[in-house]
């Protein structure tokens, strides 16, 4: 059966290249070595007119055989010419590869069944092993179709032009003139403008305009989001609403939809470790059976055990038999129609073999904050110790952290951002991961972080007994008083849980570097099973490697979303990272992104990895199954060439259009 293909994109210019193998290349289904096929999409040449004529010839050919008083060369040469015409791709294919040193391949076992079939006056037989190989590659094309169709489908979804305002000089009635230019030499902070219909090119921040947005071809969700001046705006997204101009936030190269293809197109090159496994098989396997279908064919008539026509023909059939199609092309595109199925929910795989580590998982660690909660952080209450003022606090506060990206620190600046009042001169940041930051504000130096960096700085500190994040500030050695932030779980992370137990995942943990107050609250609420709280970046990583020790639960799932989690992430049997508002870090380390940030699909992402393992081994079990028993018949003289091509051609298209199912 042929390989499969996938169109990928490169530079904003479609390439072909091997769904699993190296760039522009593709494996053998039957010698698994890597060399260059030619096919055209999902079958399409198989029809053509040479190819009508020689179906036609064989009709003729094989009716005056059969059914017409004719002399015997006349059925003959009909047949020939047919055999000729339907099967000349698989001989010249067979002659490439045989002289790459490729012997053992598909091409290489039609050709010789069908020449031995001819040789032992086999004739309509011969025709069919080729007649039938070839419908069977256009049919299997065709459902390997479904699949390619959703990887070139998200291969669409970004833009290749931008309309580009000349800067604004005004009110929103001033905008320039709009030019189209090309999406990768539109430069950071340009505004943009999208036309109803029309779908976001780059990442940006909505800042003129209101109106609905279609996510769908990113994170899978059918119904669209509202978008109003301050909203940000991801790459792929279609505008259905009316006309929005928004602040480019991220170049071409570093947009949503450009990480998405490029991780729909590195996707391929992971395998499955059944894939492995099906590629070494393959390698030994397909030598073995050539050798043991010519000793069935010579050693019983040299022993006297029957005529050499009845065993030459009970050996043929077991080439044709033996041919591996269906476990090298259907386990692939299993593997290949998961991670399309799954990217159509919103859901990105970076390969199959973190596609089946995921069917596996029995453990899963969450991080807190932007993965189980929104990651919004609101200040909620501020307290002032003696000689200072709830106005000081904060001042001092937003000053020191006003260089920080931490949403903690976010959530604080923009409380101050209320009093329009500008900040003192600052100098001299420097932010301590798991603490917090120092600062010069004014001519003083500020500290402001966790009770922790209070202690390491030897500030006695007001302890703060409420359920919430708590941000101490020092000025000049003296505690100035603390800034009480809250952040609100995510809808669905209830669900999400209860969901993941209910599939069977035995154990849950959180590791945040929130206070143990906070966590245990957040833990209880949610039904985790275990809470680790207070920790820094390396204390995470610490218990996560005692987590993955125990190996009781299956592998381990990380979830998270900030550059803090990168490490767990990185570390994790499978990293999960929350895209749509993630770090750049986090998704890079991660080897599944959740594009629409809800906790709840990741069981989603869980039954996807499952429904695919459980493909597979169906698929397995089909091919070896059926294989086997007519592998059987052909020794003891039962099964014929037509069955033979059934147990090839049909057990591989069947395996084939079982695996599509994956992508649904």
């Amino acid at each position: 059966m042929s390989d499969i293909d996938v169109e990928v994109v490169e530079n904003g210019r479609a390439t072909d290249s091997g769904a699993y193998g190296e760039a522009g290349r593709v494996s053998c289904v039957c010698c698994a070595s890597d060399h260059e096929h030619e096919h055209e999409d999902e079958g399409e040449a198989f029809f053509t007119p040479l190819n009508i004529v020689g179906i036609a010839l064989f009709v003729i050919g094989f009716a005056a055989e059969h059914f017409i008083d004719t002399v015997w060369w006349v059925s003959l040469a009909l047949l020939l010419a047919a055999y000729l015409i339907i099967g000349r791709e698989v001989f010249v294919m067979a002659g490439r590869n045989i002289k790459r040193g490729q012997v053992f391949d598909e091409n290489f076992l039609m050709c010789v069944a069908s020449i031995g079939a001819f040789v032992i006056g086999e004739y309509p037989e011969a025709v069919a092993v080729m007649l039938f190989y070839m419908i069977g590659e256009y049919f299997q094309d065709k459902a390997v179709g479904r699949s390619r169709r959703s990887i070139r489908a998200l291969m669409d979804i970004r833009p290749d032009t931008a309309w580009v305002l000349e800067e604004q000089t005004g009110s929103r009635q001033r905008f320039g003139v709009a030019t189209e230019m090309r999406a990768e030499d539109v430069g950071v902070g340009q505004i943009i403008e999208i036309k109803p219909g029309g779908r976001v090119p780059l990442d940006a921040l909505v800042i003129d305009g209101a109106g609905d947005i279609d996510m769908m071809a990113l994170t899978g969700e059918t119904m669209p989001v509202d978008v109003t001046p301050g909203d940000h705006i991801l790459a792929g997204a279609v505008n259905g609403g009316s006309l929005l101009r928004a602040k480019v936030e991220k170049s071409f190269s570093e947009s949503t939809a450009s990480k998405i293809i490029e991780l729909a197109q590195n996707a391929s090159g992971r395998k499955a470790p059944a894939e492995n496994f099906i590629t070494k098989f393959a390698r030994v396997y397909t030598p073995i059976v050539v050798c043991f279908a010519a000793g069935l064919a010579v050693l019983p008539p040299l022993l006297g055990a029957g005529p050499w026509v009845d065993w030459i023909m009970r050996g043929l059939v077991f080439l044709v038999v033996s041919c591996p199609c269906a476990l090298v092309i259907s386990i692939p595109v299993s593997y290949f129609g998961g991670i399309g199925g799954a990217s159509s929910r919103g859901i990105l795989v970076k390969g199959g073999n973190y596609l089946d580590a995921l069917g596996r998982v029995g453990t899963i660690v969450f991080d807190k904050t932007g993965t189980l909660t929104k990651g919004r952080f609101r200040v909620a209450d501020i307290h002032a110790a003696e000689g200072f003022s709830e106005d000081d606090v904060l001042l001092y506060a937003a000053a020191a952290e006003s260089a920080s990206t931490h949403p903690i620190a976010i959530s604080i600046e923009d409380r101050y951002a209320e009093a329009s009042a500008p900040l003192p001169d600052t100098e001299n940041i420097m932010e301590k991961a798991g603490y917090g930051v120092a600062a010069t504000v004014g001519g003083k130096v500020v500290i402001c972080g966790s009770a922790k960096y209070m202690e390491a700085e030897g500030v006695a500190y007001d302890e703060a007994d409420i359920p919430g994040t708590v941000v101490h500030v020092a000025v000049d050695g003296s505690y100035a008083g603390h800034i009480f932030v809250v952040d609100e779980i995510k809808p669905d992370s209830a669900r999400a849980v209860s969901e993941l137990k209910a599939r069977g995942i035995a154990r849950t943990v959180m590791l945040t570097g929130d206070s143990p107050r906070v966590a245990d609250a957040v833990g209880a609420s949610l039904g985790i099973d275990e809470v680790h709280a207070g920790l820094l970046p390396q204390d995470k990583v610490e218990i996560l490697e005692r987590v993955m020790a125990d190996g009781a639960s299956g592998s381990v799932a990380v979830v998270g979303d900030g550059i803090n989690d990168a490490p767990m992430l990185a570390r994790a049997d499978v990293g999960i990272a929350m895209g749509g508002l993630g770090s750049d870090a986090a998704v890079e380390a991660a080897d599944v992104v959740i594009m629409n940030d809800a906790p709840s699909r990741i069981a989603a992402a869980v039954d996807v990895a499952r429904r695919t393992r459980r493909i597979v081994v169906q698929n397995i079990a089909l091919a070896l199954g059926v294989k086997g028993a007519v592998m059987l018949l052909a020794v003891i003289g039962i099964a014929n060439m037509w069955e033979a091509v059934f147990a090839d051609v049909g057990v591989a298209l069947l395996a084939v259009l079982n695996a599509v199912r994956a992508g649904r």
